[in-house]
């Protein structure tokens, strides 16, 4: 009975929240005045409504489709001042066909790899790393850990990171009765983060290509590589999964999930991941022979579209020999996919040669992938379309005035303000790349050239991109983790949520300590202890307050 009073107050709660934002907005319709982009709501706080929206309701009601959609509805209700076609039109042209369009190269990757993943569970290769795991990996801690350094190696790019680490350690983690939202942490916390500290990765490719024509005393590479040693919230969620793992902490929303997955072996799993046959015959080196050629021809997919082998139809520029150079220059929408179709292709033709399954049998894992992706597709479509609301609506220039005014009275403590501004911006848009695209112009034109508070600002707007966009529901390096996980994607925000938080208030407290004293062997030092105290202090008072 609760439950269905529960799901009738929902359309109650959306319609009323659809009324507010109208009455809200009538004053600013009333004023006549327009922004730069013909809306009178570019370039103010208002830009921030849609996505707010709709990451409240996803946490407020647990369905992350039409929160999504609703908040896609209000961001180009705002920026067509309510006009109904142009709102429409917006929605459908601007947004999702768009959105469909720009990213057909990662949903092709998606479709690939859930094929790819099919045809090793039919073949029996994760049942057999599953079996491995229990004679090898005995505990939960060592499961959790072993997770954790997998991440680490896989620091070439964040999608292939999740979604490598999630197909490769589910069965571990699944026979230690780990749940599939911790799973989903371990899985995002070594993502982002890492490919944000890693020199040769498309993060470091993306962050140097930003600061490649400012004026900052060093190359781009050079600014990354020094930044590295000041990206708190990287480092420290490293420390902080080590933490959780060996001490078995979990709080908040995480704890109950781990309980049922220990205590009742509901894992949390997606509903039509569950059941699949496999082929008893199938080997250990079943599912790593066909991870290790994916891994091979994505990197080598990744730099012949960089121009690693000269000039092709996607780039005009070659990087003949130059391996940095090249996947400096590559575009992982096209790499990724370059090398994963490769991959499936040798894929079937082992699983078939090892008479592990028919062609036909190999044949119909192909549209299982697919069905097995729609969910984070159709996710990641809405979030890209949301994303495009609020950059019509000026979110970028309107925080370029705040961090502007703020940088004339508050120079020492502006490394911690840069943290903040950078986590609302990429929480609220879904994307630190386009968060540190914003702010490093911004940061490099407050900070003197060469001086270390220009390393310390950099590495704040990094480390706040990189914890905004993993906070975020809308962040596509979320979603990917959720489908990595097979879990449910607001239960895998909600719970990683209280972590994320607790990572990023320590890593605010390093940087205020660091923009009075820019001195690496200090600060972070003084980060990591904060972090382990308070990993203390959460673990005493989770024990004093018992299950």
């Amino acid at each position: 009975m609760e439950r269905k009073t529960r799901s009738r107050s929902i359309p109650a709660l959306l319609f009323l929240l659809a009324m507010l934002t109208l009455c809200l907005a009538l004053p600013a319709l009333a004023a006549g005045g327009e922004g730069e982009a013909g809306s009178p709501f570019y370039n103010t706080v208002w830009a921030f409504l849609p996505p707010v929206v709709a990451i409240a309701l996803a946490l407020i009601t647990k369905e992350a489709y039409s929160s999504l959609f609703i908040g896609i509805l209000i961001g180009a209700l705002l920026h067509c001042s309510f006009a109904p076609v142009d709102t429409l039109d917006t929605v459908i042209g601007d947004g999702l066909v768009t959105a469909i369009g720009d990213n057909a190269g990662i949903f092709l990757f998606l479709v690939i790899l859930g094929a790819i993943v099919a045809l090793v569970n039919a073949a029996g290769g994760s049942a057999a790393f599953g079996r491995w795991a229990e004679r090898n990996i005995r505990t939960r801690v060592g499961a959790m850990l072993a997770t954790f350094v997998l991440g680490i190696l896989i620091f070439i790019d964040d999608y292939f990171n999740c979604l490598t680490v999630g197909s490769v350690m589910r069965p571990v983690t699944d026979s230690h009765r780990i749940s599939r939202a911790k799973l989903a942490y371990l899985i995002d916390a070594t993502a982002a983060p890492v490919c944000m500290i890693a020199p040769v990765s498309s993060w470091a490719a993306a962050v140097s290509g930003v600061a490649a024509e400012l004026d900052t005393g060093v190359s781009g590479i050079q600014l990354f590589v020094q930044a590295i040693p000041f990206n708190f919230y990287s480092l420290l969620t490293f420390v902080f999964i080590i933490g959780m793992a060996v001490m078995g902490l979990d709080y908040g929303p995480m704890r109950r999930h781990e309980k049922l997955a220990r205590e009742a072996g509901e894992l949390g799993a997606q509903e039509n991941q569950e059941g699949e046959a496999s082929n008893p015959k199938g080997r250990v080196m079943d599912l790593v022979l066909p991870v290790a050629v994916l891994i091979a021809f994505c990197v080598v997919g990744m730099i012949y579209v960089g121009g690693f082998w000269g000039a092709n139809r996607w780039t005009a520029d070659s990087y003949a020999g130059d391996f940095i150079g090249a996947f400096g220059n590559t575009d992982a929408f096209v790499g990724l996919p370059w090398g994963a179709i490769i991959a499936l292709i040798l894929t079937i033709g082992y699983v078939v040669c090892r008479r592990l399954m028919s062609f036909k049998e190999a044949m119909a894992c192909i549209p299982k992938g697919f069905i097995a992706m729609v969910p984070p597709i159709t996710i990641l479509t809405l979030a890209v379309s949301l994303k495009t609301m609020t950059g019509f609506l000026g979110a970028d220039v309107f925080v370029e005035g705040v961090m502007k005014g703020a940088s004339q009275g508050l120079y020492s403590l502006l490394p911690a303000v840069i943290f903040v501004v950078a986590c609302l911006l990429a929480f609220a848009s879904g994307t630190s790349w386009g968060t540190f695209g914003i702010l490093i112009p911004i940061v490099t034109a407050i900070f003197p050239a060469g001086s270390t508070l220009l390393t310390v600002g950099i590495s704040a707007c990094l480390a706040g991109a990189v914890c905004g966009d993993h906070c975020s529901p809308i962040s596509d390096t979320t979603i990917m983790a959720s489908a990595g996980a097979q879990c449910d994607h607001v239960a895998h925000v909600s719970t990683q949520l209280p972590y994320a938080i607790t990572v990023a208030g320590v890593s605010f407290v390093s940087f205020l300590i660091a923009g009075f004293v820019p001195n690496v062997f200090i600060a972070l030092p003084a980060g990591v202890a904060l972090m382990i105290a308070t990993l203390l202090v959460i673990k005493a008072r989770v024990k004093a307050q018992g299950d």
